[in-house]
């Protein structure tokens, strides 16, 4: 875990350590920090008078420090699979939004598909990951995403971002478990490195949440630097998931601009370099553009790119974002370019189109209102 993590700057981002040190100044015994840490992560308790163990002196110091969820869920909007797209209220009237996701499951129980693949017979199941965001916008301009289009407001603090997996906690049904935290909405999440750190630290923590590191997943369009540092921080321990969507620095330049300043030979470098355990792989995320990323000759190319790599591809027919003419290729396209990579030795899934009637989906979650707009040039598309 890192040892530099920034101050915290809401009660709810304090890991027990520190509640350690400011109640000691408050004259209160060690003891109590752990049991406030695990009212708010454990039981996801975050109002004072709830905490039934706790001395009344204490909870009301606790309502005095501003205890409390530092957000609302303004709106939830489910779908038939029973997808879940919360919009998150945070307290400067901002929204933000998080996606609760029912893993698929097979109907056969012989079979061993992946968690998320799209094949016949699965339904949704009672395990559930998590898409949370870490930046209100995103700075990143991927012409694919709506989040990057709308640009960057300000990133989230920890406090925001984990209580959106409290909220979302608090609303799973009868017979749900959380399984997965992904950061994969909106932002990105290395460049808020701090604030995703420490959120990461009070996710895995063992007297919280306690979700295995193998169960939270940091999604990066590729900022180089940031990738060595939760290699360092981390030990490799946590998930790592790479938007690479294109195998030629040109293409990707067009379509991810954060590519000019880390080009895939550094970003390849970092990824051989990150410290992964025995048996566990990088996920490559490619989304496929129709006319502009799905030829045969890029299928070749993602696996020569990424050879000395343990990888998986998940494949992402992109979703339809407003305003934009690109879209995803037709299914045999879809099913071509997956044969491509399996045929070299690739693991290779079509993820499945999760939430997309709710606009809740890979690339689609936006801001709301007015946000401003930035410009953005379209790639060049292959008739």
């Amino acid at each position: 875990m890192p040892t530099d993590l920034p101050p915290p700057t809401h009660p709810v981002e304090r890991l027990p350590e520190e509640w350690e040190a400011i109640l000691a100044e408050w004259g209160e015994p060690r003891y109590r920090a752990l049991q406030v840490f695990k009212w708010i992560h454990q039981r996801g308790v975050t109002d004072p008078a709830e905490m039934t163990d706790v001395p009344k002196r204490l909870r009301a110091r606790l309502v005095e420090e501003g205890l409390s969820l530092p957000l609302t869920i303004a709106h939830v909007h489910e779908s038939q699979d029973r997808t879940r797209k919360m919009l998150v209220r945070l307290p400067d009237d901002r929204d933000v939004e998080t996606v609760l996701i029912p893993q698929l499951r097979n109907v056969d129980p012989d079979r061993d598909d992946e968690e998320d693949e799209v094949t016949p017979g699965r339904v949704p199941g009672h395990r559930i990951t998590q898409c949370i965001s870490s930046q209100v916008g995103c700075a990143m301009g991927c012409v694919f995403c709506a989040s990057g289009i709308a640009g960057l407001e300000r990133h989230l603090s920890a406090a925001e971002i984990v209580s959106q997996v409290l909220a979302g906690r608090a609303r799973l049904t009868e017979g749900e478990a959380l399984r997965n935290v992904v950061f994969m909405g909106m932002g990105e999440p290395l460049h808020n490195y701090g604030a995703v750190a420490r959120s990461l630290a009070l996710l895995c923590h063992q007297d919280g949440l306690n979700l295995s590191t193998r169960r939270v997943t940091v999604s990066t369009s590729g900022l180089v630097p940031e990738i060595d540092r939760l290699a360092t921080d981390f030990g490799g321990q946590v998930q790592l998931a790479i938007s690479l969507h294109a195998v030629d620095d040109a293409r990707r330049s067009e379509l991810m601009p954060i590519n000019r300043k880390h080009p895939l030979r550094d970003l390849v470098a970092a990824l051989k370099r990150y410290p992964l355990p025995k048996r566990r792989r990088i996920t490559i995320e490619y989304t496929l553009i129709r006319g502009v990323n799905d030829s045969d000759a890029e299928a070749k190319e993602l696996t020569r790119l990424l050879r000395g790599v343990p990888i998986k591809v998940n494949l992402i027919p992109m979703n339809p974002v407003p305003g934009s003419p690109l879209g995803a290729p037709d299914l045999s396209a879809i099913e071509r370019f997956q044969s491509q990579l399996r045929d070299q030795g690739t693991a290779c899934y079509v993820r499945a189109q999760r939430g997309d009637a709710i606009a809740a989906a890979c690339g689609q979650l936006a801001l709301h209102g007015k946000p401003r707009k930035v410009k953005t040039k379209l790639p060049t598309i292959r008739d």
